[in-house]
């Protein structure tokens, strides 16, 4: 059971929210436990510096691509667009990207049945293999959902049959976008003229 009210005085809750004397907790436990909240404290406290740099920069790259494109007269893809800033001298790149989160509705499920009855009309053989690409591509993943780009790479197949191409624009008409998400990237050049990611995730680090 775990609890979110503060323990009696002189107790702990341990993490099936069993109240603990302190008399009856080892000093390594406490130890332990004091460097992990302290470790926590400053994880906490160094994401909400992130998070509040992440907006302060994005509301930067916007107010620029404002500012530039009213003076040209020209778009950079707009506030909600993605975007590639240089820093004078080449060295370092911005880039404000835009994410899509799509999914697909009902209508994937003709689709489907319109490409399995593809695969049964056409001849055996080589189409065993398309076969497996295809329930590949529609498995379902641990969310439930259908992974798009899988989905996806079977529009680059490059098959001319009827019925085929109308399973493919069926796919394209089945797809919806539920919602977006802005992402910051930061690169600096190299010696060798490549650019390397400044990494601000800390397994990366």
């Amino acid at each position: 059971m775990i609890t979110t009210t503060q323990p009696q005085e002189g107790f702990r809750f341990n993490s099936l929210g069993h109240q603990v004397p302190e008399s009856q907790i080892k000093d390594i436990d406490k130890l332990r436990d004091e460097v992990v909240m302290g470790i926590v404290a400053k994880a906490k406290e160094a994401q909400t510096m992130m998070a509040q740099f992440k907006g302060e920069a994005m509301a930067e790259v916007a107010d620029f691509v404002d500012l530039s494109s009213a003076e040209f007269d020209v778009k950079y893809g707009g506030t909600k667009g993605n975007v590639t800033l240089l820093s004078f001298d080449g060295k370092y790149k911005v880039q404000r990207s835009i994410g899509e989160h799509r999914v697909f509705d009902e209508r994937i499920q003709a689709a489907k049945a319109k490409i399995d009855e593809c695969i049964t009309r056409w001849s055996e053989g080589s189409n065993d293999h398309i076969k497996a690409l295809v329930e590949l591509s529609f498995r379902v993943n641990k969310q439930g959902h259908i992974d798009v780009n899988q989905v996806l790479s079977l529009r680059q197949l490059n098959i001319d049959d009827p019925d085929w191409l109308e399973a493919m624009d069926a796919i394209a008409d089945s797809m919806r976008v539920v919602g977006k998400t802005p992402y910051l990237r930061i690169y600096e050049r190299q010696g060798d003229g490549q650019y390397k990611q400044i990494a601000l995730d800390i397994a990366k680090l």
